[in-house]
């Protein structure tokens, strides 16, 4: 695989677990979990990018790569997007979004993100999908669903059940379509440098706004985001105390 690179997005703030980067699991703190993970895939360019002088030095001290970003951010694309201009990475480069609360990501998961530029150079963006078998999960407004076409390029994410299968449906929701793949969003996303330069003049769609959805913003400005289908989703990421329990529980079965 060609190179590319890795931004690991790490905020001070959160509203469940302030700090959450620097929790420790494992005998280390999340964020070194998560920049371990990374270091797996063999990448040489790999940055941290915080706002926070506690996750900046944390980050030092083991030896990362880290820099110093705004604090007046929306997301983590517009903090990668300041990192690609801090380092003068050009248009066609490739950027791998990794989640600062991700200690269990497997490198499979952020080469196959990264294959979706590398390999499909009209795509702006990569993001993964995985097939839903549950009736449940297809109607949850929680699980975005998103509708490929035939080159995995997405057409559309949605917090309704799409696509919608009419006949089906009609007669209730407790089954799930077998005229064609319904497909859950898993929110991993890489960026080809170009894209990240025209996201800061995008303002916000209509779409975007009424599903909450950022993603729609690149869809509805043209941008191709070529979607990477995996059998099943990944381990949870780190949200609350039960989930640092469970990650913490997981980390130590495998050191």
């Amino acid at each position: 695989m060609s190179d590319y690179k890795i931004v690991i997005p790490a905020r001070y703030g959160s509203s469940r677990l302030p700090g959450k980067p620097l929790i420790e699991l494992a005998g280390k703190p999340m964020i070194q979990h998560v920049y371990e993970r990374a270091q797996e895939t063999g990448i040489k360019d790999i940055v941290i990018a915080t706002d926070d002088q506690r996750i900046f030095d944390v980050a030092e001290s083991f030896g990362a790569n880290v820099v110093m970003t705004s604090v007046d951010h929306e997301n983590g694309t517009e903090r990668i997007a300041e990192v690609a201009n801090m380092f003068s990475w050009g248009d066609e480069d490739v950027i791998v979004n990794v989640q600062g609360d991700e200690p269990l990501i497997p490198k499979a998961l952020i080469e196959l993100t990264a294959s979706g530029l590398l390999e499909n150079s009209e795509a702006g963006m990569s993001s993964l999908c995985t097939p839903i078998h549950d009736a449940q999960d297809t109607f949850d407004p929680n699980a975005v669903k998103v509708v490929l076409d035939n080159s995995g390029f997405a057409m559309y994410f949605s917090r309704a059940p799409i696509p919608w299968d009419r006949d089906l449906y009609k007669s209730g929701q407790n089954s799930i379509t077998q005229i064609a793949p319904v497909y859950r969003h898993i929110g991993m996303y890489g960026y080809r440098v170009s894209f990240l330069k025209q996201y800061a003049n995008m303002e916000a769609t209509a779409l975007e706004q009424a599903e909450c959805l950022e993603q729609l913003r690149a869809l509805c400005y043209g941008v191709k985001i070529h979607m990477g289908v995996i059998d099943q989703p990944p381990g949870h990421g780190v949200d609350t105390q039960e989930d640092v329990k469970r990650v913490e529980a997981q980390l130590k079965a495998i050191i």
